[in-house]
């Protein structure tokens, strides 16, 4: 039997949502938390080589995406992202496997891939050390004649596909009616499915049809809002799509994320554009802070791969959007782990409790320096040990897109 080890901790952001707790220790046996307690509570008779002193640190639980694209690149350079797309699939996957490791330095442990058509999270899985969680919906569902022609295995939740993304102009894509909809839902096998739905007609179609999550919700409403909140619906607003618009149709050209500015915009701003993502971003802060005195369950995910979203650093950005639309810290820390979670079965993340894993990021610094300080973390700890990936690199450089 493993002996037990403590982590004594500076603060405690369990992912609860309940107030940050300080001076405590997690008992932590075979990677499972068996205690949380004060730290005036700890074993006098634990030997000094059973303790992790991180009490310079906030500890919180690891996030999770719950909108990615690992297989794409978010380098605004067009004819980049062209050649990516086609190029072959040994190729594909060792992107795949850089962003993998963009979003474990960041303390994202967890992610919902929606754009994985070759099957490169189960090729990912099968050949190397497995640094994060992954859920693939494999190819997006916009037809019934994709749901019935999908591949053994290759969806672990269902994504279906009933707008056009807020920040892509061609919406000429055919999207399922109420009757493809249903025909879907009937096919879903016990799985999780999120629509990805903006306006109040097709927000109210996904749940109408029971679907488990809305992605995006621009413009949804307050009906669906409340909706959402008597279903237990799941919203997952990515606003940083609506924030990355904006900051790319500032001045002549701008920077496409401000938040890293090795992603440079070449083009100039679109008349009106400003003013379009503007409104959009403060409607859709509008809306969250709504959601979030509703008791809409929320949860954090970037769309990142998509022009300017980083794998990884965009958590960072998307939780900020949280804090602005009137979430506390706690409030936000649980919508970037606990709620993405559950939603998706990550049984060995989420909430720090006991009996759960003692999966962690330790942050050096104060809690009101989250959660900037995410970029820069003392550590990453998997069940209860630091992890063998992590290299703390505070210059913070990419060298590749």
């Amino acid at each position: 039997m493993d002996a037990t080890r403590y982590i004594v901790a500076g603060r405690l952001i369990d992912g609860s949502g309940g107030q940050v707790r300080r001076r405590v220790f997690l008992a932590v046996s075979g990677g499972i938390i068996t205690a949380i307690a004060p730290l005036s509570a700890l074993p006098t008779h634990a030997a000094p080589t059973t303790v992790t002193d991180l009490s310079h640190c906030t500890l919180l639980p690891a996030l999770v995406d719950c909108s990615v694209s690992l297989c794409r690149s978010p380098s605004v350079d067009r004819s980049l992202r062209t050649a990516l797309d086609r190029a072959d699939d040994d190729a594909r996957l060792a992107m795949l496997e850089r962003h993998v490791l963009y979003c474990h330095s960041y303390g994202v442990l967890g992610v919902a891939d929606h754009d994985d058509d070759a099957g490169l999270a189960a090729r990912y899985r099968a050949g190397s050390e497995r640094a994060i969680e992954i859920r693939s919906s494999g190819t997006p569902c916009r037809s019934r004649q994709d749901c019935d022609r999908e591949r053994p295995g290759e969806r672990e939740y269902l994504r279906v596909v009933l707008s056009g993304d807020i920040g892509d102009e061609d919406d000429t894509l055919p999207f399922p009616d109420r009757a493809e909809l249903q025909h879907i839902l009937a096919h879903r096998r016990g799985r999780t499915v999120v629509a990805v739905a903006n306006g109040r007609r097709q927000v109210a179609l996904a749940l109408a049809a029971g679907c488990d999550a809305v992605e995006q919700g621009y413009r949804m409403g307050e009906a669906n809002l409340r909706e959402m909140a008597r279903r237990q619906v799941v919203w997952i607003p990515c606003a940083i799509r609506a924030r990355n618009g904006l900051d790319s149709a500032t001045g002549d050209g701008g920077v496409a994320c401000r938040f890293s500015q090795r992603y440079i915009s070449p083009e100039k701003a679109a008349p009106g554009a400003e003013a379009f993502w503007k409104e959009t971003l403060a409607d859709q802060l509008r809306q969250l802070g709504l959601a979030r005195k509703l008791g809409v369950r929320t949860a954090v995910g970037t769309g990142a791969g998509s022009v300017g979203i980083l794998h990884g650093e965009s958590m960072v950005e998307e939780m900020k959007l949280f804090l602005r639309a009137g979430y506390s810290l706690e409030e936000t820390v649980r919508s970037a782990s606990e709620h993405g979670a559950r939603l998706f079965g990550m049984d060995s993340l989420g909430m720090l409790a006991a009996g759960r894993r003692a999966t962690f990021l330790a942050v050096r610094g104060t809690v009101r320096q989250l959660p900037r300080k995410l970029s820069y973390l003392e550590g990453i700890y998997i069940n209860g040990m630091p992890s063998s990936l992590y290299h703390k690199d505070p210059a913070g450089i990419r060298t590749t897109p």
